[in-house]
């Protein structure tokens, strides 16, 4: 392998969960019948579209739903030989390609790793989507399919953009795109309207509950509620919190939420936490930002909606996309969240 493509496998599996599978080694896909149901169909009918646009929150199935498309369509194709729900058995010889990365039937296209950095990089780059063109250029074996994931399509640059474009405009037989978006309403609208789309829904209660007691028996019956609550119906979020100081720092984001005037020394002491976590400030920014958003939504059902607040909101959202993209001092970032959220509160925004 060469150290391009190396780098390409550690930043696959940037997006694994710590004690939890991946989804390419998922294999329910929960609470999204409607959305299953509709890509069964089309599967099933032999008429799929060249490319989906699996849309929704982070979180709630939408890898693991493309992977349950890409393991049917490189069992059986596009025909209804295979089951109605669209699984493959785990011990099938395609089920156990794609677990170990090694199916020649399946691009999957990422963000890769910095070779100077160590990091990921920020974007999703040309030269990965490029390979698409090559990928769809080769013969399928025994007139099988090539399913392609860009996981996610957000990720990419103007440039990408572009290529991905090309791609969609030139589509060969018997192979289809699976774009992974969290916001579709930022792509290209004529990659959008090349796409069929494929919504998901946040999880609801039950599902989500059921989901978090079976992948985290040993965990108290509050926190598993606590998770339930500060995830808003993402089961990748909840199992996240659950992990490292994630549940933690969720409430200390509630607490900044909650104070009058941030203590400079706390602020800092709690930015530091924040560094030591895995992906603390993308997490803890999210989770400022969702608790915000719980308090401007609360206050709106009670006529008293504020657009100062929905401008801290927009504030607090941008800082932390700068300070995660920038690899900004963390301690600086929250500290600056807290004095936004102070002098909204001063307003009485909220």
């Amino acid at each position: 392998m060469s150290k391009s493509r190396a780098a390409a496998s550690e930043a696959e599996e940037a997006d694994r969960i710590e004690g939890q599978a991946h989804p390419r080694e998922t294999y329910d896909v929960i609470g999204q019948d409607e959305a299953l149901a509709r890509a069964a169909r089309a599967l099933r009918s032999g008429r799929p579209p060249q490319a989906w646009l699996i849309a929704g929150p982070p979180g709630i199935g939408k890898a693991t739903l493309a992977y349950r498309i890409a393991r049917y369509l490189l069992r059986h194709g596009a025909t209804a030989e295979g089951p109605a729900d669209l699984g493959v058995a785990p011990n099938d010889v395609v089920s156990r390609q794609i677990e170990a990365q090694a199916h020649p039937g399946l691009l999957v296209l990422k963000r890769l790793v910095n070779q100077k950095t160590g990091r990921l990089k920020t974007v999703l780059e040309i030269d990965e989507i490029r390979r698409l063109a090559s990928f769809f250029g080769m013969t399928a074996e025994a007139g099988g399919w090539r399913v392609a994931i860009v996981d996610s399509a957000d990720e990419m640059n103007d440039n990408s953009a572009n290529a991905l474009l090309k791609a969609l405009e030139e589509p060969p037989p018997r192979a289809i795109l699976l774009l992974i978006s969290h916001a579709p309403g930022k792509l290209l609208p004529t990659i959008r309207s090349r796409c069929q789309r494929l919504d998901l829904k946040p999880l609801d209660e039950p599902h989500l509950a059921a989901a978090l007691a079976r992948l985290l028996p040993d965990a108290k019956t509050d926190d598993r509620a606590a998770l339930a609550h500060l995830s808003e119906g993402s089961l990748g979020l909840a199992l996240r919190l659950a992990g490292e100081e994630g549940l933690a720092l969720a409430r200390e984001a509630e607490s900044l939420l909650g104070g009058e005037r941030p203590d400079v020394a706390k602020i800092f002491a709690l930015g530091d936490r924040v560094a030591r976590a895995q992906d603390g400030l993308a997490h803890f920014g999210r989770f400022l930002a969702q608790g915000l958003s719980r308090q401007i939504r609360a206050r709106a059902m009670q006529g008293q909606g504020d657009a100062r607040a929905v401008e801290a909101w927009e504030q607090i959202n941008a800082l932390y996309a700068r300070a995660t993209g920038l690899h900004m001092e963390p301690r600086q970032t929250v500290l600056s969240s807290a004095q936004a959220v102070a002098s909204a509160k001063r307003r009485g925004s909220f």
